[in-house]
C-alpha cells in the first residue's frame, strides 16, 4: 500500500474559482443576513405591538420555520415553486430562503430584547407624547438591539457556515466551487482542507467586523436610555 502523496498545487491553481465562490458566500451572508435582520425587526414589532390576529399569524410563521430543516425550505423555493409557475435561479432561491429563515430566528431574539425594556422607559416616553413609531425606534428597538446583538451576531456567523447548503441548488458559492474543483482534480482532501481554512478565515473576519459594530451599537443604545 503506497502512502498518500499530498499535492496542493492543483488546488492553488484553482484559487480564482475559490475566490469567486467565497465572494458569493459573502454576498449570501451580507444580503441574506441584512434582509433577515429587517424581517426579524418587523416580525418582532408585530409580535409585541401588533393586533391579536397579526401576533398569531407571525407566531405560526416563526414556529413553522424554526421547526423545519433549512434544506427543506430551500428545496421548496427552488424545486417547489416552479410547479406554480414561479421559477427562481439558485441565487434567488437561496437568498429568499435565507431571509425567511433568518427572519424567524431573529424575530424571537429581538422580541426577547424588546420584552426586557423597562416599563419606566415606556411610561416616560408616553408622558412626552412621543408617537408610537418614534417610541418604538428610540426607546424600544435600539436598546433592545444592543442587548441581543451578540446573539444576532452568532446567527450571522452560523448563516455564513450554513450557507454551504445552498450549493445543493446550484448556487455557485464556496462549497459549490470546492465540489467542482474536487471532481476535476481528484484531490478531495487538499481541496476541502483549503476550503475549510477559507471558511474559518471568513468567520473570523465577520466576527471581528460584527464586534466593532457591537461597540458602536452599545454606545447608541446607552444614549437612548
Amino acid at each position: 500500500m503506497t502512502a498518500y502523496q499530498f499535492d496542493f498545487s492543483a488546488v492553488f491553481s484553482s484559487l480564482p474559482t475559490l475566490i469567486q465562490g467565497a465572494v458569493v458566500t459573502v454576498e449570501l451572508t451580507a444580503i441574506g443576513g441584512g434582509g433577515g435582520l429587517v424581517l426579524g425587526i418587523v416580525c418582532a414589532w408585530g409580535k409585541t405591538m401588533g393586533p391579536l390576529w397579526l401576533r398569531k399569524l407571525l407566531g405560526g410563521y416563526v414556529e413553522a420555520i424554526r421547526n423545519t430543516p433549512f434544506l427543506i425550505q430551500l428545496s421548496f423555493f427552488y424545486f417547489g415553486l416552479p410547479a406554480l409557475g414561479i421559477r427562481l435561479d439558485g441565487m434567488q432561491a437561496s437568498l429568499l430562503a435565507i431571509v425567511i429563515n433568518m427572519g424567524a430566528y431573529n424575530a424571537e431574539i429581538i422580541r426577547a430584547g424588546i420584552d426586557a425594556t423597562p416599563r419606566g422607559q415606556l411610561e416616560a416616553a408616553a408622558s412626552m407624547a412621543m408617537s408610537r413609531a418614534l417610541m418604538f425606534r428610540h426607546v424600544v428597538l435600539i436598546p433592545a438591539l444592543s442587548r441581543v446583538w451578540p446573539a444576532l451576531c452568532s446567527q450571522i456567523v452560523l448563516l455564513l457556515l450554513d450557507s454551504a447548503v445552498c450549493s445543493q441548488v446550484a448556487t455557485k458559492d464556496l462549497t459549490y466551487a470546492a465540489n467542482i474543483i474536487a471532481s476535476q482534480n481528484f484531490r478531495s482532501f487538499e481541496t476541502y482542507f483549503v476550503v475549510t481554512i477559507i471558511y474559518f478565515l471568513l468567520a473570523l473576519a465577520i466576527r471581528r467586523l460584527l464586534r466593532e459594530t457591537e461597540r458602536h451599537l452599545i454606545v447608541v443604545g446607552a444614549s437612548s436610555k
